[in-house]
């Protein structure tokens, strides 16, 4: 049975392939989760994390590149730009605490990411949750 995480990461490999150019996997979600065995409220709360991440892609991007130090957003790897696009999204738009959210992000990062991966990761993230937290 797939938990929320799984469901993370499953959005995440999404976001990735949306990244490397594939704009039509928005067509195949369904097809996709399935394959990974995301279903039921699991597979509606990935659907809910993707659709919301593309809804506001301008906004989350926004938040990321405010908080990149001495990096340039394109340089930055299809998976930690996919990984910080689903972080960035959570920590502005759920209820979820920011320290959730930052964990489930490192844990994605320690996956899919290099070893420096989670690091980058999580100082990005706080940053975009102390900010938000300040307003």
């Amino acid at each position: 049975m797939a938990t929320r995480h799984h469901a993370r990461m499953a959005v995440v490999s999404l976001l990735y392939a949306y990244d490397l150019g594939n704009g039509a996997i928005a067509d195949h979600t369904d097809e996709i989760l399935e394959e990974k065995k995301i279903r039921n409220k699991q597979k509606d709360f990935a659907l809910t994390l993707f659709d919301g991440v593309m809804a506001h892609l301008e906004e989350v991007d926004e938040a990321i590149v405010k908080h990149l130090k001495e990096w340039d957003f394109d340089r930055l790897g299809s998976i930690e730009r996919a990984t910080l696009r689903l972080g960035a999204y959570e920590a502005l738009h759920s209820d979820l605490d920011s320290a959730v959210v930052i964990n489930e992000a490192i844990e994605v990062a320690k996956a899919f990411g290099t070893e420096q991966s989670p690091k980058f990761i999580n100082g990005v993230l706080d940053a975009i949750a102390k900010e938000k937290a300040a307003s």
